[in-house]
């Protein structure tokens, strides 16, 4: 079964300064934090801001040309989690043709915020999400679980660089 998510904000992990997506569902009952990279951050940020670069990003760049070949993005589904690495495809449709394209979950999300791409993810993934160990250090587990678990969507501030 899949979920449909958004992209409800971007925020700093507090305790490593790692940038976090995060994904809620449409009743607001489940969050999903994403873990991503500081560029494909900047690359969600800049969309959600509605900021236009000077030139074209490589997500940018990668809608482009989609888009160019008569594709469109149907969809992004997070599909898995293995040993805390999410895993990601892009569903894309050419005519009749239905195209599986695997992907980082950053990079699925930075072009689902460019085409306007639904977000689904697995059932699986979001049962599996309260065992990732994101630290070695188990204090620093215990104390991520209990921040995100209190997170309140709608205080997200914005992503700042």
């Amino acid at each position: 079964m899949l979920v449909e998510m958004q992209i409800k904000g971007l925020m700093l992990d507090p305790i490593t300064n790692v940038p976090i997506v995060i994904l809620r569902d449409a009743d607001g009952q489940r969050v999903l934090p994403i873990f991503v990279g500081p560029a494909e951050a900047n690359a969600i940020a800049l969309q959600i801001e509605n900021l236009a670069p000077p030139r074209p990003m490589t997500h940018d760049l990668l809608r482009d040309v989609v888009g160019a070949l008569g594709v469109t993005v149907s969809r992004v589904i997070i599909s898995d989690l293995k040993a805390s690495t999410y895993y990601a495809y892009l569903e894309l449709k050419q005519g009749s043709d239905v195209i599986l394209v695997d992907a980082r979950p950053s990079d699925a999300l930075a072009l689902a915020a460019r085409t306007r791409a639904p977000i689904f993810v697995r059932q699986s993934v979001l049962e599996q999400e309260k065992s990732v160990d994101v630290s070695t250090d188990q204090a620093d587990q215990d104390r991520l679980q209990r921040w995100l678990e209190s997170l309140d969507p709608d205080d997200m501030g914005k992503y700042k660089m």
